[in-house]
């Protein structure tokens, strides 16, 4: 679930509306002053334009249903106070011959301005949403889009893309072709295999050439296909599918099942929408096809797609009419959305900014002692970023509520075992050490509980050497002997304060380490 907007400084109200082949997705969002957006409300209405296949012509049927749907969606933008609709239609509608007359409807009877885009033009937005939501390397990635009409097809890496494209290949338009059995023969699949190896020579021949091994895929079908996975093999999902990771062997497992079941068997299948029982496998034929002809070795999933891309072209195309100043010095999306978050939070900058210096410096000190990995650092880091957050509603329990919002504000980029992570060791910078007797820790399995009292315990001593909120310690350094620990600090003034807030918060760490620790403060004037 989305939630609202954590402050009233928004600049403009909008929403996004994805006209798809089988489903319309609409997503309102308010957009700040720094570029950034965030949602407000979502609603999927499945329309199914495509019933009988898709063919040259939309039933009256079809057209009322998406016309319905239209009217849902504007009572839900008017009832937001929405002030601009973008509304692009894609594959059923731009190829029917009466797909003028649904969008002359849509702007008549709805008051909805419809845009008609190319498929060019989607795929692009489609790699530009995910890019924007998941975390790209210099390693050429596969993005896929599998819609009921049409497939967008992007090749590329956190720079640039070498390859977009959409194609005729989506689930609605290949099982009305190629499937008429239930379960699918075998016969069905090869014709569809042959049939996609022929649409796909370009594609599958860039796979080859750039030795991509990961495929990233956006919106329903794939959505469904990584929601059946993490079920099957007890990934963490619960709240959000995005950035979820599954390996090949993950999907050969699912596909070796999945392929041979009936509607009633698939229908039992949890996680799988039921309006994409009859539809769904022309996608997982294809998805087998990529992996079988490529060194594909990993999925990901984006929940990002169209509809953000759409986003994120008007909040470009708009930045000087709006006055936005763009957050354009971070590409990675996991520390731009954490930026986002602390700017909206108004975030106590200078006494985060110091304990997060503190706290990685704790990190690479006690890194092997405490066997703690590189990764680990990185969520340390935004942990302390975020630790004071909670301020922003209140200072009483503020440190719950900085768990609060962390846990519910769509960070992008991260696992959601990840985002748990931050969100209880920011929980932990005061007050009780982690308890099971605390339901967001007792809920983390084993393993993440472990590590979230290491790196609380680490955040816990950094918070303590800025009690005064004054960056009075200017130094440390750490001296990690056999039994004891020794933290030199050089203050600006007098150092007790520091010294008391740090000692009332190691016992975590001391536990951990079976060490003592003791302060001796050097005063920065003294030298």
């Amino acid at each position: 679930m989305s939630e609202a907007p954590l402050n009233d400084q928004a600049t403009k109200r909008i929403a996004a509306i994805d006209l798809g082949t089988n489903s319309f997705h609409a997503v309102l969002v308010d957009i700040y002053p720094d570029g950034s957006f965030r949602t407000v409300d979502k609603l999927k209405e499945m329309v199914s334009l495509a019933e009988k296949g898709l063919e040259d012509h939309l039933s009256r049927d079809a057209m009322d249903r998406g016309l319905e749907a239209l009217k849902r969606i504007k009572f839900l933008c008017d009832s937001h106070n929405v002030e601009n609709i973008l509304a692009f239609a894609t594959s059923a509608i731009r190829e029917a011959e009466n797909g003028g007359d649904f969008i002359h409807e849509a702007g008549e009877e709805v008051g909805i301005k419809v845009r008609a885009i190319s498929g060019k033009m989607e795929a692009e937005m489609i790699g530009y949403a995910i890019r924007h939501n998941i975390v790209l390397g210099e390693e050429m990635v596969l993005m896929v889009d599998i819609g009921g009409g049409s497939v967008e097809f992007i090749i590329g890496n956190s720079k640039e893309f070498i390859y977009y494209n959409s194609l005729k290949l989506g689930v609605a338009r290949m099982a009305a072709a190629f499937v008429s059995s239930d379960p699918i023969k075998k016969k069905e699949i090869k014709k569809l295999q042959n049939h996609f190896k022929e649409e796909l020579t370009e594609v599958l021949r860039l796979l080859k050439e750039y030795k991509v091994k990961t495929i990233i895929g956006s919106s329903g079908t794939m959505e469904n296909v990584g929601a059946m996975v993490a079920g099957r093999n007890s990934l963490t999902a619960n709240r959000s599918l995005n950035e979820l990771e599954f390996h090949t062997e993950d999907f050969n497992s699912l596909y070796g099942d999945f392929i041979n079941f009936d509607k009633k068997q698939r229908l039992k299948e949890k996680k799988l929408e039921e309006k994409r029982v009859d539809i769904i496998n022309p996608g997982m034929v294809l998805l087998k096809l990529l992996v079988d002809k490529s060194n594909i070795q990993n999925f990901k999933i984006s929940e990002a797609a169209l509809r953000e891309g759409m986003i994120l072209n008007y909040i470009n195309n708009k930045k000087e009419e709006l006055n936005l100043d763009l957050v354009g010095s971070f590409q990675d999306p996991r520390r731009r959305s954490v930026y986002e978050l602390l700017r909206k939070c108004n975030w106590p900058e200078a006494h985060s900014r110091h304990v997060s210096n503190f706290a990685l410096q704790l990190f690479d000190e006690f890194k092997e002692e405490l066997k703690l990995e590189e990764p680990d650092r990185e969520l340390l880091e935004y942990a302390s970023l975020l630790h004071d957050i909670g301020y922003y509603i209140s200072y009483r329990k503020h440190h719950k509520h900085a768990l609060y919002l962390i846990r519910n504000s769509d960070l992008l980029g991260f696992k959601e075992d990840e985002i748990n992570i931050m969100a209880n060791v920011a929980r932990y910078h005061r007050r009780s050490a982690p308890r099971k007797k605390h339901k967001w820790y007792k809920d983390l399995d084993k393993k993440l509980r472990k590590k979230v009292k290491k790196l609380s315990a680490l955040l816990r001593v950094a918070d303590g050497l800025d009690r005064s909120h004054y960056q009075n310690v200017q130094k440390l350094e750490i001296q990690n002997g056999a039994e004891i620990v020794n933290l030199l600090i050089t203050t600006q003034s007098d150092p007790e304060l520091e010294i008391w807030g740090c000692l009332r918060k190691a016992s975590l760490l001391e536990k951990l380490t079976g060490k003592e620790l003791k302060i001796f403060a050097v005063m920065e004037n003294s030298k």
